[in-house]
């Protein structure tokens, strides 16, 4: 399919009621509320390809953005094109989600991440986070940081309540995801977790809950998911 193509049949695909969704969360126009799994159906046509990628995501359209995170290569994106793709990121499903999958299977990821967590941009920083935790979810714990990691969460433990409101987000996800993916740590994040106690988060106007970490972990605990990782960022 040609990036004419797509955009065309991105406006066919849209869905008024997800558009009204997704704008209560932060959408903004131009998009025509595609339902992923819409996206998900015109990625099977189009596979991987770096250059549609680029193209999509420079649109800002919110449906295109997305669709564009699902279809990158992560072997040809360049650390440049996920810099740039981060500072457009300008909401949720984009920083926290898409941008921060495609960073963290590249070889970039764990640079990355580390340098966004200090931006002043909460919308940086929400994605550097989201991008470490994906980083920790679909890597084996020989090729991480561990170290690193450790002192993470103490910074978390020290600054989360403090912090701004999408980053308190990322942050609370970031010690379920340690606690989860990193068995070496999992002892370490339930603490943390513990000591955070409720995260507060402002998601004025939908339905959504901050997790409560502490339950979180040992779910996956009792689930026996401890250690087991994921074959893709992206879902």
């Amino acid at each position: 399919m040609t990036f004419n193509e797509i955009m065309v049949l991105l406006e066919k695909l849209g869905d008024e009621q997800t558009k009204k969704t997704l704008m209560r969360h932060g959408a903004k126009e131009p998009f025509y509320g595609v339902k992923v799994a819409d996206l998900k159906t015109i990625l099977k046509k189009t596979k991987k390809n770096h250059e549609l990628s680029l193209q999509l995501f420079n649109t800002g359209n919110s449906d295109a953005m997305y669709l564009a995170g699902l279809m990158a290569d992560e072997t040809k994106i360049t650390k440049e094109d996920l810099e740039n793709w981060v500072e457009k990121a300008y909401w949720s499903y984009l920083n926290e989600y898409a941008v921060p999958w495609v960073t963290s299977e590249t070889k970039y990821g764990f640079e990355l991440g580390l340098k966004w967590i200090d931006s002043e941009n909460e919308n940086i920083a929400a994605a550097g986070w989201a991008t470490l935790s994906s980083c920790a979810a679909i890597s084996n714990d020989e090729d991480l940081n561990i170290n690193t990691y450790s002192k993470l969460l103490d910074r978390i433990s020290d600054e989360i309540h403090q912090a701004p409101n999408r980053v308190r987000q990322t942050m609370n996800s970031f010690v379920i995801a340690i606690g989860t993916y990193i068995k070496d740590l999992t002892e370490k994040s339930k603490a943390i977790a513990t000591i955070i106690g409720v995260v507060t988060v402002d998601m004025s106007g939908t339905a959504c809950k901050v997790p409560y970490a502490p339950d979180y972990i040992q779910k996956s605990v009792n689930a026996g998911k401890i250690g087991v990782k994921r074959k893709s960022a992206r879902c």
